[in-house]
């Protein structure tokens, strides 16, 4: 072992298990783990940084991905560092987009941001967490400060990212402030002095990027942890709000649980490694239950029950179960039924029923709404000129026929 390196002890690898667990890709998993090492030898904790931009004021489950594993960083006793992208945001991160994004003006931006850290803090350990935001540095940076940072990369690492060459390739336009994006989020990374950052794996060029900028600055590189990005509740799309597969943290424990009981038997299984707190050798006792006879739904309720409690309590995670097991008695609602993705919201009511297979025609749809036996999500509807907003909703047609539809934003 060389001179004043700290020995790999049982402990650092049972923590570099936990840091590993559901995660797409560990760089440099060596190095992070000599860090491991040093940490515990010194008793310093590590940096770890997560930036996000305040682009939209709500944060949901697929979030909580990465929110889950800074919580377990925490608990192994090392500070978070919640970044926000104050000054980053105006530009607009162009990862994983065809066309530039719209930045923020500053007054969105500002909105959003209250409502982040509030709503993180369900996850995270506030006495581990440190708030920055990135306009403390960016903004002091200057017109000169910018040039000397663009300097220390090129243009052709630039276009080693995937969607700018795509862009490029295709003839559409890239703006030459989204190269400055990249750049200010591995700023960020130098003035933080981050032993690993965090992010989704559509961030990886990004988080690379900040490793290089440390090294350019004379600083120890920091290793980067990716994570996968969650499917929504239809198990086809990444969780998203624009894509109506989405299970907010904030909403109501009886749409949440509804929501999480929506899932398939095989998604269920990806939730419970990504979302919940159950040691993977619990989860694999579970699984190994369900494939020698345990009904599959039972494991989805333990799931929901753990969700629901986490964002909300206990109470209302029994009182969720007691109210979803309520409609299955009263036959309101069976457990398997038709998924359909009607198509752009807003949508009518009348419609919906024509898209869903719920109706043969306007005229029926007209006159099951006319008669009340039109349920969404379990409320009589009795307006037949109702739109619906984006999201996921159980529609009935009378006793028998029901379907799970989604409607785009």
């Amino acid at each position: 072992m060389p001179p004043n390196e700290a020995p790999i002890t049982p402990e650092v690898e049972q923590d570099l298990n936990v840091v590993k667990r559901g995660c797409d890709e560990l760089l440099v998993e060596s190095e992070f783990l000599r860090k491991l090492a040093r940490s515990r030898v010194q008793n310093k904790p590590l940096r770890i940084k997560l930036g996000l931009d305040p682009t939209a004021p709500d944060i949901h489950l697929g979030h909580t991905v990465v929110l889950n594993k800074l919580r377990q960083l925490q608990d192994l006793g090392h500070t978070v560092i919640f970044l926000i992208g104050d000054f980053t945001a105006l530009i607009g991160d162009p990862s994983g987009r065809n066309s530039t994004r719209p930045p923020l003006t500053a007054e969105q931006i500002h909105e959003n941001a209250k409502t982040y850290y509030a709503q993180a803090s369900m996850v995270l350990d506030s006495a581990r967490t440190e708030i920055r935001y990135n306009s403390e540095w960016c903004d002091k940076l200057g017109t000169r400060g910018l040039i000397q940072l663009a300097s220390r990369y090129t243009v052709a690492r630039m276009m080693e990212r995937e969607d700018f060459t795509r862009r490029f390739k295709g003839g559409i336009p890239i703006s030459v402030h989204e190269f400055l994006y990249p750049l200010l989020q591995g700023y960020d990374s130098v003035v933080l002095e981050a032993d690993l950052e965090l992010g989704g794996t559509d961030q990886k060029f990004n988080l690379l990027v900040g490793r290089e900028l440390q090294k350019e600055y004379g600083k120890e590189p920091q290793c980067i942890l990716t994570m996968p990005l969650l499917e929504g509740t239809d198990g086809v799309d990444k969780m998203s709000k624009s894509k109506g597969n989405y299970i907010g943290i904030t909403e109501a424990p009886d749409s949440m649980f509804g929501k999480l009981m929506s899932i398939s038997d095989t998604l269920m299984w990806r939730y419970y490694e990504l979302l919940s707190f159950r040691s993977m050798d619990d989860i694999g006792r579970l699984q190994k239950q369900v494939e020698e006879g345990l009904n599959p739904r039972e494991a989805k309720v333990a799931l929901a029950q753990e969700i629901v409690a986490r964002f909300h309590s206990a109470r209302h995670a029994a009182d969720a179960l007691a109210a979803f097991e309520a409609r299955f008695r009263d036959g309101a609602i069976p457990e398997d039924m038709p998924e359909v993705n009607v198509g752009q919201a807003p949508m009518g009511i009348l419609k919906i029923l024509r898209e869903a297979g719920l109706a043969a025609s306007g005229s029926e749809a007209q006159r099951n709404v006319e008669q009340g036996g039109v349920r969404v999500d379990g409320q009589r509807i009795e307006d037949k000129s109702l739109q619906l907003p984006a999201g996921t909703y159980v529609v009935q047609v009378g006793k028998r026929k029901f379907a799970r539809i989604t409607l785009t934003a």
